[in-house]
């Protein structure tokens, strides 16, 4: 079967809100058997440019489970938040 992955380019706006934001998500991704892989800050650009500087990356035991999250409550309750904190592009894909 294959897995599920949410990949979030971001850039900051309020660290602050970020932080709160951060602090959340967590608890809306363990009903899903979801796990963090990354969250990191550009170092380099060795191809093409992006107006992003921070990315996270996290992995879903299916496609299907990435999407149950994002419609969850629990998540959607979080987007005013996230929108506040950051610009953030916010895609899926399966391997």
């Amino acid at each position: 079967m294959s897995q599920g992955y949410v990949v979030g380019h971001i850039t900051v706006k309020d660290a602050d809100k970020w932080a709160e934001y951060r602090g959340k998500v967590p608890d809306t991704l363990a009903p899903w058997g979801a796990e963090l892989l990354l969250r990191g800050r550009r170092v380099a650009s060795f191809s093409g440019e992006s107006p992003h500087t921070d990315i996270v990356v996290i992995r879903f035991p299916s496609a299907a489970a990435a999407s149950g999250w994002f419609a969850s409550p629990a998540y959607q309750a979080l987007i005013p938040l996230r929108e506040q904190a950051a610009e953030v592009l916010l895609l899926a894909y399966e391997d």
